[in-house]
């Protein structure tokens, strides 16, 4: 399976999370083993945005994903 349908698949598991609280979630681009995702909804501004992107997407990702190094946010 490609890089990017192996990212999709996974943000699209953890999308329905997302959402529950009011949140977006999408895939920007894939960059030298970086994810670029756009927050939107409710996580746009959120105090804790950079725990749902680390210990959330971003471990998730590097955990399952060969090749991605980094989650950010633009």
């Amino acid at each position: 399976m490609e890089q990017r349908e192996q990212v999709e698949k996974i943000i699209s598991k953890l999308r329905p999370y997302i959402q529950r609280d009011g949140g977006e979630i999408e895939l920007v681009n894939i960059e030298d083993g970086i994810v670029y995702v756009k927050m939107g909804g409710a996580c746009d501004g959120c105090s804790a945005i950079d725990v749902t992107l680390k210990q959330g997407i971003e471990s998730m990702l590097l955990e399952n994903v060969p090749g991605i190094i980094a989650v950010v946010t633009v």
